[in-house]
């Protein structure tokens, strides 16, 4: 379960919430642009386009589940159990891993365009990392700072959808997801008017009732219907602070909170984290679950013309600021 989004005022920003019962020890990891890329069905990327985002490192293996590279494209793998099909080898495709998904796209493309040009060769063949880390059902956002795709691999084939609304949540597949904001149609953010019954008086009684009916639960279609509401209503300024603190107020219209989702494994499912990047500029900001203050990395700081993965563990410890 997870909410992605792809936002833009003066700079575009992309990221989202990764939502889970449990972590896989993830980190902040910026690849260089010589580290080498191995795929097991594809030919060894050796230069690349730079990147960051979140990722859990096994065997020196970056396994991303969101990235922004230096040219300012992004990508996220979200859970799409129940529909993600992946396929045998086929001759004359690139074979790639759904775990090669994020850094076979984002080293070798700039933009959008350049991307949807690349997966006309993309067969997403079965193949785990291992034994020990089987595929996860997924279907992914690409976005960049003049529009978006959804790319879902189902029992049909791979689907390429046109995202416009720059955000994508988990079941059902995006299409139907696209077609349910149809039954939401009425929702504003001004005041409503009586077209009840013009023989009832009916009053305005609480601000905020034009949205009446906007879903507020958990579940993947909710979720969808109310961050496209909150995110294509969203008012910002175009500095650095305000575009970040909005970003992540539309995040946080749609997390969840532990308790709230109890799992048929016994535990809770909540945000581990939110993330935004600055795709612009290369710096990534974050918030944890117990730690609700921004942190930020610029992968710009960092060598990004070198051989070596760097990575930074999430800081999940409160942090506050105390004034007396």
């Amino acid at each position: 379960m997870c909410t992605a989004v792809s936002y833009r005022t003066k700079d575009h920003y992309f990221g989202r919430n990764l939502d889970l019962e449990y972590s896989f020890r993830e980190s902040v990891v910026v690849t260089p642009a010589n580290f080498s890329f191995a795929f097991r069905k594809a030919k060894e990327i050796r230069q690349h386009y730079a990147m960051i985002g979140i990722a859990a490192v096994v065997d020196d293996y970056p396994l991303y589940y969101e990235a922004t590279n230096e040219k300012g494209l992004s990508m996220a793998g979200l859970n799409f159990p129940g529909n993600a099909d992946y396929k045998q080898e086929v001759s004359g495709k690139d074979n790639i891993s759904p775990f090669e998904f994020i850094p076979w796209i984002l080293a070798q493309c700039a933009t959008v365009s350049e991307a949807k040009a690349l997966l006309e060769r993309i067969n997403l063949v079965a193949i785990p990392f291992s034994d020990e880390l089987p595929l996860s059902p997924l279907h992914w956002i690409i976005a960049d700072a003049e529009g978006a795709l959804t790319v879902e691999s189902v029992k049909d084939g791979l689907r390429v959808y046109e995202n416009p609304i720059g955000l994508l949540t988990n079941n059902p597949t995006f299409d139907m997801q696209m077609f349910n904001l149809n039954n939401y149609m009425s929702l504003s953010i001004d005041p409503p008017v009586n077209h009840f019954s013009e023989q009832l008086k009916l009053d305005r009684y609480s601000r905020g009732m034009g949205a009446m009916g906007l879903p507020g639960d958990a579940s993947s279609m909710s979720r969808f219907v109310k961050g496209a509401f909150v995110k294509l209503n969203s008012v910002c300024g175009e500095s650095e602070c305000e575009s970040v603190s909005q970003f992540f107020h539309i995040l946080n219209s749609v997390a969840m909170q532990k308790g709230c989702v109890h799992m048929e494994n016994g535990l809770y499912e909540y945000t581990l984290y939110s993330c935004c990047c600055n795709t612009t500029r290369g710096i990534y900001y974050y918030t944890t679950y117990d730690n609700s203050q921004v942190t930020a990395v610029d992968m710009h700081k960092e060598n990004i013309q070198g051989c070596e993965l760097v990575s930074y563990p999430l800081v999940r410890e409160q942090q506050i600021h105390w004034q007396n």
